[in-house]
């Protein structure tokens, strides 16, 4: 069997990113230097601490100086692990990594056994004297951290089963998500063009589904589907344990249901969240209608699901990744020069490692790793015009990251339902400044189609996944451990409202569940993606109703990270998240582009 090895140039071939500003490598010294000093300090915190926290004695000045003394010691442990996560990212397949990602993780478990009680203490203090406390004003930089620590109160175990719970996990929950890595991360895709077997990872044969070539876009989902076929065996097992494991770990903390959890740190109510879901779940007819216009606009008869990433006008432009990086630093300035000037400061310090390469993990992320270094990101640039997108929208989660920073290393992370405004946000401004600057009614119509298809991505497919996971959740606890066949079933039956009548799934489709990470590592963070999209549509309208008095209240959102709740912060740019009428806007001005999409449409088929 011929082997077709030649690689399309992206302009990303060496874009790697330099992790010197955490750690010069796995031998550097200051790593154990770090930890040694890490375990010592938690000792001695534990000796100074110990008892005083839910102390009736308790005064807001001695709990702001055990916080602030916890958040440096916690920083120290989370350079350590952001460095270790970062490095097996960059490639699982070189065992040292996945070695070292280990002996972190259990290392930092040692270290946590002596600051576990700290939270403990503090979900005991009773709530009278928790409330006088909180409202002191010396505990004003850790309020909404403290605050939100003691909600956690119902949920918590004794110190002992806290302790075991931490530790078990490192051969439990967070080794079989390494090991769903691994194994997806180092799969062959064989993809068969031309007669000739190319022999490619999962970003690349991902990527060819977007090709303009139908016959190619069908190779690559047929080798994609033969490539998790071969290895269903053990990711479907790998799904059914951390399912279970999450029903266990949900018993034994009393969540009432699967997504209690995710919710309350998330810092959403049910229902604001039904509200959010119910609303996209009313929109699908949209999707309906854009799809049977983008099969008319391909000249196709049957529209399959291989199809839908397709773009409406034959271009096999490439965008090599200086040029991509242009738009977007062009982009950005049109919005705020400070957007522009933090960016460029990723691509000049090497904060992005954007190269295609075996064993690298696939997809797209943005890490904060902590307030004294920076954040950096990571992508597998393969040319394409979308990933530009993407990488505006990591880059939105850098810039949302870099500033938030002066918040500290406790409340520097947003819960992830505001966790992607400002990468969601950041991808529309580089979409909107090239879609006013198209005079090309061909091109207009192909970004715009494109766009759309990001946002049904981003928000109609996102609350799909939703739904399957909690079908998954039920069907695992129902009919105890699932054969692959049966999550396909489930699989299918969340994606049919979303595709109604105009999208054709093919048998191949009902296995794509097994390579979507999100529901190893972040079981239930697809809705937050529906949820910053729908926010974003509504912010943006207000931006491009104000201009900049908005862009210094929004800069102002970005700073403040998580040191208050989603609903609060929202609250100062006009934005009231329990209204359903306002998720209902954000549907509205996506009917308003479909809307748009016919009209050009329509236009370019007159000419």
């Amino acid at each position: 069997m011929a082997e077709a090895t030649k690689k399309t140039a992206t302009g990303a071939e060496g874009v790697k990113w330099n992790l010197d500003d955490l750690y010069s490598g796995i031998d550097d010294p200051q790593i154990e230097a770090d930890l040694e000093r890490s375990l010592d300090r938690a000792k001695s915190f534990e000796e100074h601490y110990r008892g005083k926290i839910d102390s009736p004695t308790v005064t807001p000045a001695l709990l702001f100086e055990a916080t602030a003394e916890l958040e440096d010691i916690q920083e120290t442990m989370g350079k350590v692990i952001a460095f270790a996560h970062l490095l097996f990212a960059s490639d699982t397949a070189d065992p040292k990594h996945g070695a070292f990602l280990q002996s972190s993780q259990e290392r930092l478990t040692q270290i946590r056994k002596h600051i576990l009680f700290f939270e403990l203490e503090l979900t005991d203090i009773p709530d009278d004297t928790a409330k006088k406390i909180l409202e002191d004003e010396a505990l004003k930089k850790y309020r909404h951290f403290l605050e939100n620590e003691r909600k956690y109160k119902p949920h918590r175990l004794s110190e002992p089963e806290e302790k075991i719970m931490d530790e078990k996990s490192n051969t439990g929950l967070r080794a079989f998500r390494r090991l769903f890595d691994e194994v997806i991360n180092n799969i062959v895709f064989k993809v068969r063009i031309e007669g000739k077997t190319q022999k490619m990872t999962e970003s690349e044969v991902l990527s060819l589904l977007y090709d303009p070539d139908r016959n190619k876009r069908k190779a690559a989902a047929r080798g994609l589907t033969n490539g998790l076929k071969q290895n269903r065996r053990v990711l479907t097992y790998i799904f059914n344990t951390l399912v279970q494991d999450h029903a266990t770990t949900d018993r034994l903390r009393q969540y009432p249901h699967p997504m209690a959890s995710r919710n309350l740190d998330n810092e959403i109510d049910s229902e604001t969240l039904e509200a959010l879901l119910k609303a996209t779940e009313a929109g699908y007819d949209l999707v309906h209608k854009y799809y049977r216009l983008k099969r008319k606009l391909l000249g196709v008869q049957k529209f399959y699901d291989y199809d839908r990433y397709s773009p409406v006008f034959p271009e096999k432009r490439t965008v090599p990744f200086e040029e991509g990086k242009e738009i977007i630093l062009e982009s950005f300035e049109s919005f705020s020069p400070q957007f522009s000037n933090i960016a460029s400061e990723f691509f000049d310090k090497n904060w992005i490692d954007a190269e295609l390469r075996e064993g690298k993990r696939g997809g797209a992320f943005s890490h904060g790793t902590v307030p004294s270094v920076h954040p950096y990101v990571f992508m597998n640039y393969t040319g394409r015009p979308r990933d530009v997108m993407t990488l505006a929208h990591e880059l939105g989660h850098g810039i949302h990251q870099h500033l938030s920073r002066k918040q500290g290393y406790f409340q520097c992370n947003t819960p992830l339902t505001t966790a992607e405004t400002a990468s969601v946000f950041s991808e529309m401004v580089v979409f909107h400044k090239l879609k006013e600057s198209e005079k090309d009614t061909k091109a207009k119509l192909a970004l715009l189609c494109s766009k759309l298809e990001d946002i049904f991505a981003t928000v109609s497919r996102q609350v799909v996944l939703t739904r399957f996971e909690q079908s998954l959740h039920e069907a695992r606890k129902k009919e105890g451990e699932l054969d692959t066949e049966r999550i396909n079933t489930l699989w299918v039956e969340a994606n049919r409202p979303m595709f109604g009548d105009a999208i054709e799934t093919t048998k191949d489709y009902a296995l794509w569940w097994m390579y979507i990470p999100h529901f190893i590592h972040s079981p239930f963070y697809c809705y937050a993606y529906a949820f910053g999209e729908l926010l974003v549509l509504a912010l943006y309208n207000i931006y491009l109703r104000e201009g900049n008095a908005f862009t210094k209240r929004y800069v102002e959102l970005l700073y403040a990270g998580g040191s208050d709740t989603p609903e609060r912060l929202l609250g100062r740019l006009g934005v009231n998240i329990k209204d359903p009428g306002f998720w209902r806007s954000g549907t509205e001005l996506l009917r308003e582009m479909v809307n748009e999409a016919l009209e050009l449409a329509d236009g370019i088929a007159a000419q």
